[in-house]
This record gives C-alpha cells, structure tokens and sequence, in this order.
C-alpha cells in the first residue's frame, strides 16, 4: 500500500530578496480577478501577491518572486516560516489523533500547553489556562471570566488599543475604521481611557498613569469594573511602549480595587521581544495573560492564562469550544515552546532589536519626517510626523510600503492615524536578510521623496 504519509520532497527556500517580475506579477493578477469574483470586499489585503510557498524570513510567490518579510503574519510565525521542528509535530500529531473535542474526551497535547503557559507567564503562583481559536476569542474569555470572578460588569480599555474583531472586541477598538464602522450596535459596558502614549503626551509613567486612574474612576468608578484590558506594547495602535512605571501603577490600583489586570500578550508574547512575554519587561505580574498569534507557528491556537482561583470561578461547561486546543494546533505549539528553549530564541530577539534599531536610527538622523523609534526585541516602530507642523504623514508611510513591496520587502502599517511603519519580522531573519531589508528600506525614503 502506498504511504501517504510520506512528506513529498520540496527543494530548499534560498533566504534571500529575489524580484523576478513586475509587483504583482502575471499570476498573481490572475489570481487575484478570481478572488475578486468569489471573495468578499471586506477581506483586504497588504500586499496583493499569492504566496506559493514560505520558510524562515522569505515568502515565495506564485511568480518566483521572493520577499522578506518583516511582518511574519502580523506576529504570528515568530519562530519563521515553516519552522521543521513545528511542521513534523503537526505531521506526526495529524496522523494520530486530529480531533475530539477536549470537553468531550481529553488529550495530552492540550494539559502540555496549559502547564508550558503556566510555566513561562508572569508570577509563581498557581495558573489554570482554556485554550481557544484566535486571539480576540481569547479576549471575549478573558473578560467573561473576570466578569465571573467579580461579579461586575465594567470592562476598561485604554486609546489607541486593539483587541479584535468580533462584538465584544470591536467595543473594545479605539478605532472604528475599519474595524467597527457599520457593524454595531456594540456590546456595552466598556469604557475608554487615556493611554501613556510619550511622544505625543509627555508624560512620565506615574503621571500618566494617575491621568488614566483618575479618568476611570470619574466615568465609572473602580467598584463595577471587572478587569482593565491593556496590551503592554500596543500593536496595532503603533508599536506604543508606555513610560516607565505607568503599567506597575495601573497593576496596583487595580489589585487595591479588586480588578482582574488582563495583559493583551496575543502580539507582542511568545518570544517576540526578547521575553517568552512583554510583561517581564516592565515588571507585570497579570492576573491573566491572553496569548494567541505566535504561539503554535502558524496554527490556530490561544490561550487564556490566569490565576487558579479566578480561573475555576466559571462552572464546568462553561469555558471551551468545538475547536478550542486543536491536538494538531496543540502539538505545533509543543514545539514552539521546545524551539525557543533549546535554541535560545528569546537572544534572537535581542539581536534582532539591535539590528533594527541601530539601522532605524540612523535613517532617523538623515530623515527629519521620522519622529521616534520605539519598540522592544523583534517589535520595532517609526512613526512618521512633519518636523514642522507635527501632522501625521500617513502618505508617506503607504507610499513607502509600497515602494518596499516593489523591491521585494514586505512592511506593515500601523498606528491610529496610519502613520506608523512596524517592523515584526520572524526570529529566524537573519543578519544579512536584515541589513538588506533596511538597505531597501532606505532606497525607499529617498525614492518618495521623505
């Protein structure tokens, strides 16, 4: 009989820039009139090429051009492309056990994330964790479980935040277009504060946050909150590191008030900043940690990680879902923790950051336009403001990822006023991708003009 499951034989992904044809080529415009027949509107896309195939830091489209990439899936293959230890545990866990349903008859592969995730999230007490699909399905858990444990209602967020797209999420988004304009109405008792955002408040960490506290506790007051929502690094508000002691402060206040301090970790967690999760870095202790994007290699898979008692105060049957903690998603993620361990990938991180950074910086010191360079590890941003006047050049961050796409290089945007260019490649880009990605990048600012 046939095996097949024999893994066909694929030639090796050269981890190098290649532009072989116009930006899209031929096939891909092909490709791209049939999905604009059967493809809804509303699924966009940032760079309209096929992919065909990817490993490490390189895309490959369908007409033999080669990217770097430098979003990695908006974080989510932060240990590379088709890493091999990832893809053989899903080959070996696809040919066991695809699914049953954890509520229904249980696995190894899910109690193995759940005591990894216990392991390497912030603070030594006991944690329990549910694994679900995706990272605003780990949001909408976060909050019902803190809603259970307390007893309230309220659900704080702060501006500029991202948390995603279904209901309760999109009332949780700063901004409307276009992730909620239209859609509503809105899940309700949600409430909005100001962030430390340093560039454009100026202020330091106590001060911002005694800004924010006091905005809460005039608007709703700390009795009917449930939890405070707060990414530490905020994503797609802009790569925004808050100042030093603004988050330890928020912490405080809330465990004073008994309020569930939820740490959004689904982008900038698993690695990404040279820490297996940002909160590390500012010396967060949540009460629970969500967790998504990165964390099984390309596979859907997120957690939501947290104290033992707030997590058990949910009735049995309550928590779970047909497809939360897939064994193949579960074995992946298996892998990634193995990965990061025994290559010591959080270093990658580092180096990466150091790479970025100094490349970033001194573009900044030849281009006015680039007001800051922020961000941690693998999880760097420029946001671009007119030296003069401070308006958002939202124009030249789209003219300049366009033109990188044109060379080859694929950078995302970012930033409530899509004015920020972020840089989150995968762990596996190496040195050499990276120099190359920042040279482009420099040929781009002086070819539109910045």
């Amino acid at each position: 009989m046939t095996d097949t499951l024999t893994t066909p034989t694929v030639a090796p992904l050269p981890q190098e820039r290649r532009v072989v044809t116009a930006i899209p080529g031929p096939r891909s415009v092909e490709l791209q009139e049939r999905r604009r027949a059967v493809v809804s509107g509303g699924v966009s896309s940032a760079l309209p090429v096929f992919v065909e195939r990817a490993h490490g830091a390189i895309l490959l489209d369908v007409d033999g051009n080669q990217f770097i990439d430098l979003g990695a899936g908006i974080g989510v293959t932060t240990i590379g492309h088709t890493d091999d230890a990832v893809v053989a545990a899903a080959q070996t866990q696809l040919a066991d056990v695809v699914h049953t349903l954890f509520t229904i008859t249980p696995y190894e592969e899910y109690v193995r994330v759940a005591e990894l995730l216990a392991a390497h999230t912030p603070g030594d007490f006991a944690k329990k964790t549910v694994l679900v699909n995706s990272g605003a399905e780990a949001v909408e858990n976060g909050v019902k479980i803190a809603r259970k444990y307390t007893g309230r209602s309220g659900v704080a967020v702060l501006e500029h935040a991202y948390h995603g797209r279904t209901n309760l999420t999109m009332a949780m988004n700063f901004k409307a277009m276009p992730y909620s304009l239209g859609f509503g109405p809105f899940a309700g008792d949600v409430y909005r504060a100001p962030n430390s955002y340093p560039l454009r408040d100026g202020l330091d960490g106590p001060a911002a946050a005694a800004r924010t506290i006091a905005y809460l506790e005039k608007t709703v007051g700390a009795a009917d909150l449930a939890c405070l929502v707060v990414e530490p690094i905020q994503g797609e508000g802009g790569f925004i590191v808050p100042a030093e002691g603004y988050l330890p402060a928020l912490q405080e206040w809330c465990t004073a008030n008994g309020i569930v301090f939820i740490a959004d970790e689904i982008q900038s967690g698993m690695a990404r900043t040279g820490a297996y999760f940002a909160s590390s870095h500012f010396g967060l202790v949540p009460d629970i940690v969500l967790s998504a994007k990165g964390i099984a290699g390309g596979l859907p898979l997120a957690g939501v990680t947290g104290r033992a008692e707030i997590m058990d105060a949910s009735q049995p049957g309550g928590l779970g879902g047909t497809f939360g903690g897939n064994p193949v998603a579960c074995a992946a993620a298996v892998a990634v923790f193995e990965r990061i361990e025994k290559d010591d990938l959080l270093a990658q991180g580092r180096r990466i950051e150091a790479g970025l950074r100094t490349a970033l910086e001194s573009l900044r010191e030849r281009y006015p336009v680039i007001a800051e360079v922020r961000g941690i590890g693998a999880m760097i941003a420029i946001e671009l403001l007119d030296p003069e006047t401070g308006a958002e050049r939202a124009d030249l961050v789209n003219a300049i990822a366009a033109e990188a796409a044109q060379r080859g290089v694929l950078v995302l945007t970012a930033g409530t006023y899509g004015n920020v260019l972020r840089f989150l490649p995968s762990l596996a880009l190496s040195d050499e991708l990276l120099t190359d990605a920042m040279d482009v990048l420099a040929e781009c600012f002086a070819a539109v003009g910045a």
